[in-house]
């Protein structure tokens, strides 16, 4: 999204000459901190672009700098119109922002790139929610989104459980996981992680918030993945696989275990088998979880977990043993 909206400000001034930072805000539908901090990132990636001070002032590009959009090769064009997710996008109400935005770029390229959009279209979709999710977006969606784009202060009323707690947040960021959009904000000073369908209301404050520039967005999320899995997979168990058993083991646990389990195998013997540690968020899961592998995995340990999938292939056997029903 930020790399659209790059290229729609230098297109932009190369159309208008000069433009001010308001101006670009109300254009792009950022708040003019936004601008800001894009313009920052235009003279880093070497973009001649500079302010003028004064009533007639505003930003332009230094003598008639052309973008070289038409030096795109073809796969830059195509992986630039994949690189959008119109379905999460519109759901945050910024549809329309890239639409426009692809437009401009579409404008742009030469005729003989004129179809990297629909080529990309024909060849790649992407639909993120769950197979078995709620269609549609979170109704408050919207209104975080628009907090995040204008780094402004909000009041959260958020149902935990049975209760709601009321929290002055600071929303940096959402992030679509599964089908299920989250709030990273900042609350009391450290990030917090909020699941946007139990937000039950929004009350902007007014007030702006000072963003953090080194917090990095993706490197968060991806550390609080790893540690939430960590913290639910709180037992072990031991466990024999066979090699049908180890190559399939990652479709019935969580991802993060199979790679333990596959880390901590010893060696095979004679037929093949292994035996390993897997972290298992408790052994009422484990059952469930080892007893999609069928015969291809023991429970070696603990006792109670060998006993529960004992009883379980008792009562398999016995059923498949009686005449099936007329």
């Amino acid at each position: 999204m930020r790399a659209a909206r790059l290229i729609s400000i230098v297109l932009l001034l190369q159309s208008r000459e000069t433009m001010t930072a308001g101006e670009l805000a109300r254009e792009l539908e950022v708040s003019e901190r936004t601008v800001y901090r894009d313009m920052d990132a235009l003279s880093a990636a070497g973009v001649p672009v500079y302010a003028d001070q004064g009533r007639a002032g505003g930003y332009r590009l230094v003598g008639g700098y052309r973008t070289r959009l038409t030096g795109l090769t073809r796969e830059e064009a195509e992986a630039l119109f994949l690189s959008g997710l119109p379905g999460p996008v519109g759901d945050m109400g910024r549809g329309d922002a890239v639409a426009a935005a692809e437009l401009k770029v579409l404008a742009a390229l030469p005729a003989s790139l004129r179809d990297a959009p629909s080529r990309a279209g024909q060849r790649f979709h992407l639909d993120a929610p769950g197979w078995f999710g709620e269609s549609g977006p979170p109704p408050l969606l919207r209104d975080l989104a628009r907090a995040v784009w204008e780094d402004e202060c909000v009041e959260l009323r958020y149902r935990r459980k049975d209760t709601e707690v009321t929290r002055a947040a600071e929303p940096y960021g959402l992030v679509l996981k599964n089908g299920t959009w989250y709030l990273i904000a900042r609350v009391g000073g450290r990030p917090r992680t909020y699941r946007v369908d139990r937000v039950a209301e929004v009350r902007p404050t007014g007030a702006s918030f000072e963003r953090d520039e080194d917090f990095d967005l993706a490197g968060h999320w991806r550390e609080q993945a790893r540690m939430f899995v960590r913290s639910m997979l709180r037992e072990e168990v031991t466990v024999r696989l066979s090699p049908a058993g180890m190559r399939i083991l990652r479709y019935a646990v969580e991802p993060y275990a199979a790679l333990r389990a596959a880390e901590d195998a010893g060696r095979p013997d004679a037929r093949g088998w292994v035996v390993t540690t897997l972290p298992v968020e408790s052994m009422a899961v484990a059952a469930s979880e080892l007893m999609r592998l069928g015969p291809e995995a023991e429970v070696l340990a603990p006792p109670e977990l060998r006993r529960r999938m004992a009883e379980a292939a008792a009562r398999l056997a016995e059923l498949y043993a009686s005449r099936p029903p007329d």
